[in-house]
């Protein structure tokens, strides 16, 4: 279906607004079938537009669009409820995933399935108050969206096609994989090899393979970023400083 011509009753969520005019907004979404979209809502940061409350992050919608060129019209938003909303940490989650997604996503390109993985995210994120899980919830995340955009990681074998040694130490370099090394010291940024099966396993009971996971996706998402500064990561640090 060309996404140009009219659209119903497609699932979504909002990713980012920016106010437009006076009484309007961009809206950026990422919907099932077509991926990220940028869509003008025509009056809705009026005060009594029904469609006002609907544009909220983080919340299944249903909505329909129109028109041609490369911002079409919204024509109709439906909440479709089910989601409670996030707060504290898991907030702050839900933000970095939006800005994961708004970075790395090129527009109009469908990616179902990591449209299911983000649905199901935000249903875990809201579910876990805690946050016991979230460290590992979200590496899973990460390393899904690489996948789709065609970047999947090589975890189970080195460069040079040998399998990944537990026990041994590895560096990962952009475009080849896991390198391995004799001593730590060889490498800026090392990882164990029990940690690499791990990621592959999506196994982070172990605490070391948790941190240096976070470590090792920290610097795959900066690489792909080229540079872009995440807000979110930014008011992380501000936050540890203070």
């Amino acid at each position: 279906m060309n996404p140009r011509s009219k659209v119903d009753a497609q699932p979504a969520f909002v990713l980012h607004t920016i106010p437009f005019r006076e009484t309007s907004l961009i809206v950026e979404v990422f919907s099932r079938d077509f991926g990220r979209m940028s869509l003008l809502a025509r009056g809705a940061r009026r005060p009594r537009a029904a469609i006002r409350g609907l544009l909220m992050a983080f919340q299944p919608i249903e909505v329909g669009w129109a028109g041609k060129g490369e911002v079409l019209t919204l024509m109709k938003a439906e909440w479709q409820g089910g989601l409670p909303l996030l707060s504290g940490e898991a907030l702050f989650c839900g933000y970095y995933l939006n800005e994961l997604l708004m970075h790395l996503l090129p527009r109009e390109d469908a990616h179902e399935h990591l449209f299911e993985r983000y649905a199901d995210m935000l249903a875990r994120l809201a579910a876990d108050p805690a946050g016991k899980g979230r460290e590992a919830d979200l590496r899973s995340f990460e390393k899904a969206l690489l996948q789709e955009l065609g970047y999947g990681l090589t975890l189970e074998h080195d460069s040079s096609g040998q399998h990944i040694e537990p026990e041994g130490i590895y560096t990962y370099r952009m475009e080849q994989g896991p390198v391995r090394v004799e001593h730590a010291e060889a490498a800026a940024q090392t990882v164990s090899g029990q940690t690499l099966l791990d990621l592959a396993a999506e196994d982070f009971s172990d605490p070391r393979s948790r941190s240096e996971a976070k470590a090792l996706m920290r610097t795959l998402m900066a690489y792909y970023l080229a540079g872009v500064e995440l807000e979110t990561r930014k008011i992380f640090k501000e936050l540890q400083e203070l």
